[in-house]
Protein backbone atom coordinates (compact mmCIF):
# COMPACT_ATOMS: atom_id res chain seq x y z
CA UNK A 1 0.00 0.00 0.00
CA UNK A 2 1.36 3.69 -0.57
CA UNK A 3 0.52 5.41 2.09
CA UNK A 4 -0.44 9.30 0.42
CA UNK A 5 -1.60 10.98 3.89
CA UNK A 6 1.77 9.72 5.28
CA UNK A 7 4.11 10.50 2.20
CA UNK A 8 2.21 14.03 1.38
CA UNK A 9 1.47 15.54 4.58
CA UNK A 10 4.22 13.85 6.68
CA UNK A 11 2.31 11.58 9.28
CA UNK A 12 4.84 9.34 8.90
CA UNK A 13 8.80 10.12 9.21
CA UNK A 14 11.96 7.79 8.88
CA UNK A 15 13.18 8.48 12.56
CA UNK A 16 9.95 6.62 13.51
CA UNK A 17 9.91 3.93 11.13
CA UNK A 18 13.76 3.08 11.69
CA UNK A 19 12.93 2.48 15.56
CA UNK A 20 10.73 -0.62 14.78
CA UNK A 21 12.82 -2.32 11.64
CA UNK A 22 14.62 -5.06 12.94
CA UNK A 23 12.96 -5.22 16.15
CA UNK A 24 10.88 -7.48 17.91
CA UNK A 25 8.47 -4.69 19.53
CA UNK A 26 5.16 -4.52 17.96
CA UNK A 27 4.64 -2.31 15.06
CA UNK A 28 2.28 0.30 15.76
CA UNK A 29 -0.45 -0.34 12.37
CA UNK A 30 0.29 2.44 10.89
CA UNK A 31 4.02 1.43 10.20
CA UNK A 32 3.43 -1.79 9.34
CA UNK A 33 4.35 -1.16 5.58
CA UNK A 34 7.49 0.41 6.87
CA UNK A 35 8.67 -2.93 8.54
CA UNK A 36 11.91 -5.44 7.94
CA UNK A 37 10.04 -8.38 9.28
CA UNK A 38 9.53 -11.38 6.97
CA UNK A 39 6.54 -12.00 8.57
CA UNK A 40 3.61 -11.51 6.33
CA UNK A 41 0.58 -9.58 6.45
CA UNK A 42 -1.93 -12.71 5.98
CA UNK A 43 -4.97 -12.40 3.59
CA UNK A 44 -7.23 -15.76 4.43
CA UNK A 45 -10.12 -15.83 2.11
CA UNK A 46 -11.97 -17.96 5.10
CA UNK A 47 -15.08 -18.91 2.24
CA UNK A 48 -15.55 -18.16 -1.39
CA UNK A 49 -19.26 -18.09 -0.42
CA UNK A 50 -20.63 -14.39 -0.57
CA UNK A 51 -24.43 -12.67 -0.94
CA UNK A 52 -23.49 -10.79 -3.79
CA UNK A 53 -21.88 -11.88 -7.37
CA UNK A 54 -19.57 -8.63 -8.27
CA UNK A 55 -18.13 -7.57 -11.24
CA UNK A 56 -14.75 -7.58 -10.67
CA UNK A 57 -14.42 -10.57 -7.69
CA UNK A 58 -11.12 -12.01 -8.45
CA UNK A 59 -12.42 -15.54 -6.89
CA UNK A 60 -15.74 -15.56 -8.93
CA UNK A 61 -17.51 -15.61 -5.48
CA UNK A 62 -20.76 -16.99 -5.48
CA UNK A 63 -23.74 -17.31 -2.70
CA UNK A 64 -23.77 -21.28 -2.71
CA UNK A 65 -21.49 -23.64 -0.44
CA UNK A 66 -18.57 -24.43 -1.64
CA UNK A 67 -16.59 -27.86 -0.36
CA UNK A 68 -13.39 -28.60 1.19
CA UNK A 69 -12.96 -25.23 3.49
CA UNK A 70 -10.98 -25.46 6.11
CA UNK A 71 -13.08 -26.41 8.87
CA UNK A 72 -12.85 -24.24 12.27
CA UNK A 73 -10.89 -26.85 14.08
CA UNK A 74 -8.45 -26.63 11.57
CA UNK A 75 -8.58 -22.96 11.36
CA UNK A 76 -7.78 -23.05 14.90
CA UNK A 77 -4.84 -24.62 13.89
CA UNK A 78 -3.59 -22.12 11.12
CA UNK A 79 -4.34 -19.17 13.14
CA UNK A 80 -2.32 -20.77 16.11
CA UNK A 81 0.57 -21.04 14.25
CA UNK A 82 0.36 -17.67 12.64
CA UNK A 83 0.33 -16.51 16.33
CA UNK A 84 3.33 -18.35 17.22
CA UNK A 85 5.09 -17.05 14.05
CA UNK A 86 4.04 -13.89 14.93
CA UNK A 87 2.33 -12.33 11.57
CA UNK A 88 1.27 -9.21 12.30
CA UNK A 89 -2.00 -8.84 10.93
CA UNK A 90 -4.61 -11.51 10.05
CA UNK A 91 -7.00 -10.17 7.56
CA UNK A 92 -10.36 -12.22 7.12
CA UNK A 93 -11.93 -12.05 3.49
CA UNK A 94 -14.07 -14.25 1.31
CA UNK A 95 -15.99 -14.33 -0.19
CA UNK A 96 -17.93 -12.36 2.50
CA UNK A 97 -16.78 -13.45 5.49
CA UNK A 98 -19.17 -12.55 7.87
CA UNK A 99 -21.71 -15.27 6.47
CA UNK A 100 -19.13 -17.60 8.31
CA UNK A 101 -20.80 -18.53 11.81
CA UNK A 102 -16.99 -19.49 13.11
CA UNK A 103 -15.83 -15.53 12.77
CA UNK A 104 -16.18 -14.60 15.79
CA UNK A 105 -14.59 -17.53 18.14
CA UNK A 106 -11.97 -17.56 15.45
CA UNK A 107 -11.54 -13.67 15.57
CA UNK A 108 -11.54 -13.82 19.21
CA UNK A 109 -8.78 -16.75 18.97
CA UNK A 110 -6.35 -14.33 16.74
CA UNK A 111 -7.00 -11.54 19.32
CA UNK A 112 -6.01 -13.78 22.50
CA UNK A 113 -2.57 -14.98 20.39
CA UNK A 114 -1.41 -11.35 19.81
CA UNK A 115 -2.59 -11.00 15.88
CA UNK A 116 -4.26 -8.06 15.03
CA UNK A 117 -7.37 -10.01 13.46
CA UNK A 118 -9.78 -7.06 11.01
CA UNK A 119 -12.18 -7.81 8.08
CA UNK A 120 -12.60 -7.56 4.76
CA UNK A 121 -16.26 -6.77 3.74
CA UNK A 122 -19.19 -5.80 1.42
CA UNK A 123 -20.93 -4.16 4.62
CA UNK A 124 -24.42 -5.32 3.61
CA UNK A 125 -24.99 -7.95 6.57
CA UNK A 126 -23.29 -5.44 9.24
CA UNK A 127 -25.92 -4.23 11.62
CA UNK A 128 -25.84 -2.66 15.05
CA UNK A 129 -25.46 -5.99 16.92
CA UNK A 130 -23.20 -7.46 14.37
CA UNK A 131 -21.53 -4.24 14.40
CA UNK A 132 -21.39 -4.55 18.13
CA UNK A 133 -19.97 -8.15 17.99
CA UNK A 134 -17.36 -7.06 16.12
CA UNK A 135 -16.63 -4.80 19.00
CA UNK A 136 -16.47 -7.12 21.63
CA UNK A 137 -14.71 -9.74 19.81
CA UNK A 138 -11.68 -7.55 19.04
CA UNK A 139 -11.69 -7.20 15.54
CA UNK A 140 -9.19 -3.74 14.93
CA UNK A 141 -10.74 -2.79 11.63
CA UNK A 142 -13.63 -3.00 8.81
CA UNK A 143 -12.90 -2.83 5.24
CA UNK A 144 -16.43 -2.44 3.58
CA UNK A 145 -16.27 -1.88 0.00
CA UNK A 146 -18.04 0.79 -1.82
CA UNK A 147 -17.49 0.69 -5.62
CA UNK A 148 -19.02 4.42 -6.57
CA UNK A 149 -22.15 6.68 -6.25
CA UNK A 150 -25.78 4.58 -5.25
CA UNK A 151 -26.37 3.74 -8.36
CA UNK A 152 -22.82 2.49 -9.98
CA UNK A 153 -21.99 0.60 -6.85
CA UNK A 154 -25.46 -1.22 -6.78
CA UNK A 155 -24.22 -2.31 -10.59
CA UNK A 156 -21.27 -3.61 -9.48
CA UNK A 157 -22.79 -5.58 -6.89
CA UNK A 158 -25.29 -6.81 -8.97
CA UNK A 159 -28.27 -5.87 -6.33
CA UNK A 160 -30.31 -2.70 -6.02
CA UNK A 161 -29.67 -1.37 -1.97
CA UNK A 162 -26.60 -2.67 -2.02
CA UNK A 163 -25.10 0.81 -1.58
CA UNK A 164 -27.36 1.77 1.31
CA UNK A 165 -26.54 -1.75 3.35
CA UNK A 166 -22.70 -0.91 2.85
CA UNK A 167 -23.64 2.68 3.97
CA UNK A 168 -25.44 1.52 6.83
CA UNK A 169 -22.52 -0.92 7.50
CA UNK A 170 -20.10 1.69 7.85
CA UNK A 171 -22.34 3.56 9.98
CA UNK A 172 -23.15 0.93 12.42
CA UNK A 173 -19.39 0.04 12.69
CA UNK A 174 -18.39 4.05 13.28
CA UNK A 175 -21.16 4.15 16.07
CA UNK A 176 -19.90 1.53 17.86
CA UNK A 177 -16.31 2.85 18.16
CA UNK A 178 -14.98 0.24 15.24
CA UNK A 179 -12.37 1.75 12.85
CA UNK A 180 -13.75 1.34 9.63
CA UNK A 181 -13.02 2.58 6.00
CA UNK A 182 -13.62 2.46 2.40
CA UNK A 183 -12.21 0.13 -0.20
CA UNK A 184 -12.89 1.40 -3.41
CA UNK A 185 -11.39 -0.72 -6.76
CA UNK A 186 -11.29 2.38 -9.37
CA UNK A 187 -12.06 1.55 -13.03
CA UNK A 188 -13.16 3.47 -16.30
CA UNK A 189 -16.69 3.08 -15.26
CA UNK A 190 -16.55 4.95 -11.64
CA UNK A 191 -13.36 6.79 -11.62
CA UNK A 192 -15.97 10.00 -12.15
CA UNK A 193 -17.17 9.06 -8.82
CA UNK A 194 -14.80 10.09 -6.85
CA UNK A 195 -15.60 13.35 -6.06
CA UNK A 196 -18.73 11.70 -4.58
CA UNK A 197 -16.99 9.21 -2.48
CA UNK A 198 -14.27 12.10 -0.96
CA UNK A 199 -17.95 14.12 0.18
CA UNK A 200 -19.40 10.68 1.81
CA UNK A 201 -15.75 9.82 3.66
CA UNK A 202 -15.81 14.03 4.72
CA UNK A 203 -19.20 14.05 5.89
CA UNK A 204 -19.23 10.61 7.56
CA UNK A 205 -16.28 11.04 9.01
CA UNK A 206 -14.86 7.94 7.73
CA UNK A 207 -11.07 7.65 9.26
CA UNK A 208 -9.44 5.39 6.06
CA UNK A 209 -10.01 5.41 2.21
CA UNK A 210 -7.96 2.65 0.09
CA UNK A 211 -8.02 3.04 -3.78
CA UNK A 212 -7.36 -0.43 -5.42
CA UNK A 213 -6.07 -0.40 -8.76
CA UNK A 214 -7.95 -2.97 -10.73
CA UNK A 215 -5.99 -6.77 -10.77
CA UNK A 216 -6.70 -8.71 -13.40
CA UNK A 217 -7.43 -11.99 -11.50
CA UNK A 218 -11.35 -13.03 -11.42
CA UNK A 219 -13.70 -11.53 -12.83
CA UNK A 220 -11.54 -8.75 -12.87
CA UNK A 221 -9.02 -10.96 -15.43
CA UNK A 222 -12.48 -11.41 -17.72
CA UNK A 223 -12.66 -7.23 -17.06
CA UNK A 224 -9.44 -6.23 -18.12
CA UNK A 225 -10.51 -3.92 -20.80
CA UNK A 226 -12.60 -1.89 -17.57
CA UNK A 227 -9.29 -1.14 -16.26
CA UNK A 228 -8.64 3.18 -16.51
CA UNK A 229 -7.67 4.60 -19.71
CA UNK A 230 -2.83 5.12 -18.60
CA UNK A 231 -3.84 9.25 -19.24
CA UNK A 232 -6.42 8.77 -16.78
CA UNK A 233 -4.49 7.17 -14.16
CA UNK A 234 -2.08 10.15 -13.77
CA UNK A 235 -5.17 12.39 -13.56
CA UNK A 236 -6.60 9.79 -10.53
CA UNK A 237 -3.55 10.49 -9.08
CA UNK A 238 -3.36 13.96 -9.21
CA UNK A 239 -6.74 14.45 -7.79
CA UNK A 240 -5.71 11.57 -4.82
CA UNK A 241 -3.40 14.06 -4.30
CA UNK A 242 -5.33 17.17 -4.13
CA UNK A 243 -7.38 15.76 -1.98
CA UNK A 244 -5.58 13.95 0.57
CA UNK A 245 -3.56 17.55 1.15
CA UNK A 246 -6.92 19.56 1.10
CA UNK A 247 -8.54 17.03 3.91
CA UNK A 248 -5.51 16.73 5.95
CA UNK A 249 -5.92 20.87 6.09
CA UNK A 250 -9.09 20.92 6.96
CA UNK A 251 -8.74 19.02 10.07
CA UNK A 252 -10.51 16.06 8.56
CA UNK A 253 -8.42 12.66 9.65
CA UNK A 254 -8.46 10.40 6.98
CA UNK A 255 -6.16 8.12 6.07
CA UNK A 256 -5.72 8.35 2.20
CA UNK A 257 -3.67 4.88 0.91
CA UNK A 258 -3.54 3.60 -2.58
CA UNK A 259 -2.86 -0.26 -3.73
CA UNK A 260 -2.09 -2.48 -6.60
CA UNK A 261 -0.09 -0.18 -8.05
CA UNK A 262 3.78 0.65 -6.78
CA UNK A 263 4.30 2.98 -9.42
CA UNK A 264 1.83 5.54 -7.48
CA UNK A 265 5.03 5.99 -4.47
CA UNK A 266 6.62 6.98 -7.28
CA UNK A 267 4.49 9.43 -8.70
CA UNK A 268 4.30 10.80 -5.02
CA UNK A 269 8.14 10.78 -5.31
CA UNK A 270 7.97 13.06 -7.92
CA UNK A 271 4.78 15.28 -6.76
CA UNK A 272 7.15 16.17 -3.55
CA UNK A 273 10.12 16.74 -5.67
CA UNK A 274 8.06 19.59 -7.41
CA UNK A 275 5.95 20.82 -4.47
CA UNK A 276 8.31 19.89 -1.25
CA UNK A 277 11.99 19.26 -2.43
CA UNK A 278 13.34 19.24 1.01
CA UNK A 279 11.24 15.90 2.02
CA UNK A 280 12.08 14.14 -1.28
CA UNK A 281 15.12 12.65 0.12
CA UNK A 282 12.74 11.13 3.21
CA UNK A 283 9.83 10.32 0.68
CA UNK A 284 12.86 8.11 -1.00
CA UNK A 285 14.01 6.30 2.32
CA UNK A 286 10.38 5.58 3.27
CA UNK A 287 9.29 3.88 0.09
CA UNK A 288 12.39 1.96 -0.01
CA UNK A 289 11.62 0.51 3.48
CA UNK A 290 8.08 0.09 2.06
CA UNK A 291 10.04 -2.34 -0.49
CA UNK A 292 7.08 -1.83 -3.31
CA UNK A 293 4.83 -4.96 -4.19
CA UNK A 294 4.77 -7.21 -1.53
CA UNK A 295 3.73 -10.66 -2.99
CA UNK A 296 5.92 -13.02 -1.50
CA UNK A 297 7.19 -10.59 0.77
CA UNK A 298 5.30 -8.63 3.15
CA UNK A 299 1.90 -10.03 2.24
CA UNK A 300 0.37 -13.51 1.72
CA UNK A 301 -2.85 -15.23 0.94
CA UNK A 302 -4.13 -18.28 2.40
CA UNK A 303 -7.71 -19.47 0.36
CA UNK A 304 -10.52 -21.26 1.42
CA UNK A 305 -9.04 -24.50 0.86
CA UNK A 306 -6.02 -23.84 2.80
CA UNK A 307 -3.95 -23.71 0.16
CA UNK A 308 -0.57 -20.73 0.50
CA UNK A 309 -0.27 -17.94 -2.48
CA UNK A 310 1.98 -14.90 -3.05
CA UNK A 311 -1.07 -12.98 -2.86
CA UNK A 312 -5.09 -12.89 -3.14
CA UNK A 313 -4.68 -12.74 -6.98
CA UNK A 314 -2.40 -15.24 -7.53
CA UNK A 315 -5.02 -18.39 -7.06
CA UNK A 316 -3.47 -20.06 -9.81
CA UNK A 317 -0.02 -20.40 -8.08
CA UNK A 318 0.04 -22.57 -4.62
CA UNK A 319 3.15 -22.75 -2.74
CA UNK A 320 1.52 -25.84 -0.51
CA UNK A 321 -1.34 -26.43 1.61
CA UNK A 322 -1.41 -25.28 5.65
CA UNK A 323 -3.36 -29.00 6.16
CA UNK A 324 -0.33 -30.64 5.43
CA UNK A 325 2.49 -28.18 6.42
CA UNK A 326 2.46 -25.75 8.64
CA UNK A 327 2.08 -22.22 7.17
CA UNK A 328 5.19 -20.78 8.37
CA UNK A 329 7.22 -23.65 7.22
CA UNK A 330 5.87 -23.06 3.83
CA UNK A 331 5.94 -19.11 3.45
CA UNK A 332 9.74 -19.50 5.00
CA UNK A 333 11.00 -22.06 2.88
CA UNK A 334 12.26 -22.89 -0.60
CA UNK A 335 9.40 -22.41 -3.21
CA UNK A 336 10.78 -21.42 -6.66
CA UNK A 337 8.99 -18.48 -7.34
CA UNK A 338 8.76 -17.34 -4.10
CA UNK A 339 12.67 -16.88 -3.55
CA UNK A 340 12.55 -15.12 -6.90
CA UNK A 341 9.45 -12.82 -5.88
CA UNK A 342 11.69 -11.77 -3.15
CA UNK A 343 14.61 -10.43 -4.84
CA UNK A 344 11.97 -9.35 -7.78
CA UNK A 345 14.50 -6.60 -9.38
CA UNK A 346 16.30 -8.78 -10.49
CA UNK A 347 14.12 -10.57 -13.38
CA UNK A 348 11.71 -7.17 -14.08
CA UNK A 349 12.00 -7.04 -17.94
CA UNK A 350 10.85 -3.77 -20.11
CA UNK A 351 10.14 -1.11 -19.19
CA UNK A 352 9.89 -2.30 -15.47
CA UNK A 353 13.23 -3.74 -15.68
CA UNK A 354 14.93 -0.39 -16.88
CA UNK A 355 13.30 1.77 -14.26
CA UNK A 356 15.39 3.35 -11.72
CA UNK A 357 13.06 2.78 -9.17
CA UNK A 358 12.18 -0.86 -9.72
CA UNK A 359 13.39 -1.86 -6.05
CA UNK A 360 10.57 0.73 -4.56
CA UNK A 361 7.72 -0.72 -7.24
CA UNK A 362 8.47 -3.82 -9.42
CA UNK A 363 5.38 -3.00 -10.61
CA UNK A 364 2.24 -5.95 -10.57
CA UNK A 365 3.39 -9.39 -12.30
CA UNK A 366 -0.15 -10.76 -12.30
CA UNK A 367 -1.66 -8.05 -14.53
CA UNK A 368 1.80 -8.76 -16.47
CA UNK A 369 1.11 -12.32 -17.17
CA UNK A 370 -2.46 -11.15 -18.15
CA UNK A 371 -1.26 -8.93 -20.49
CA UNK A 372 1.66 -10.18 -22.24
CA UNK A 373 1.77 -14.17 -20.70
CA UNK A 374 5.39 -13.51 -19.00
CA UNK A 375 5.03 -13.15 -14.82
CA UNK A 376 8.46 -10.57 -15.10
CA UNK A 377 7.11 -8.57 -17.99
CA UNK A 378 6.53 -5.16 -17.77
CA UNK A 379 2.97 -3.65 -15.86
CA UNK A 380 0.69 -2.73 -18.45
CA UNK A 381 -0.42 -0.36 -16.16
CA UNK A 382 2.21 2.11 -15.33
CA UNK A 383 1.34 5.41 -16.10
CA UNK A 384 4.96 6.70 -15.62
CA UNK A 385 6.81 8.22 -18.52
CA UNK A 386 10.34 7.61 -19.31
CA UNK A 387 11.90 10.71 -17.78
CA UNK A 388 9.70 10.09 -14.59
CA UNK A 389 11.50 7.02 -14.12
CA UNK A 390 14.89 8.24 -13.91
CA UNK A 391 16.50 9.42 -10.49
CA UNK A 392 17.97 12.41 -11.99
CA UNK A 393 14.61 13.98 -12.37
Amino acid sequence: MIGCTKLLCGTATVSEAIKYRGSDREIPPQLLQFSAQNRPLVVWNMTNRCNLRCKHCYIDAEDRSYAGELSTEEARTFITDLGEMKVPVLLFSGGEPLIRKDIFELGRMAVDLGLRPVISSNGTLIDDEIAKKIKETGFQYVGISIDGAPATHDDFRNKSGAFEDALRGIRACLENGVKTGIRFTVNKYNQNDLPEIFEIIERERIPRFCMYHLVYAGRGQEMAGMDTAISDKREILEYICRKTIELNQKGVETEILTTDNHADGVFLRNYIQQHQPERAGEIVQLLDMHGGCSAGTKFANVDPRGNVHPCQFWQDYTVGNVREKPFSQLWLGDDELMVKLREKDKYLKGKCGQCDFKTLCAGCRIRARAVYGDIWAEDPACYLNESELKKGN
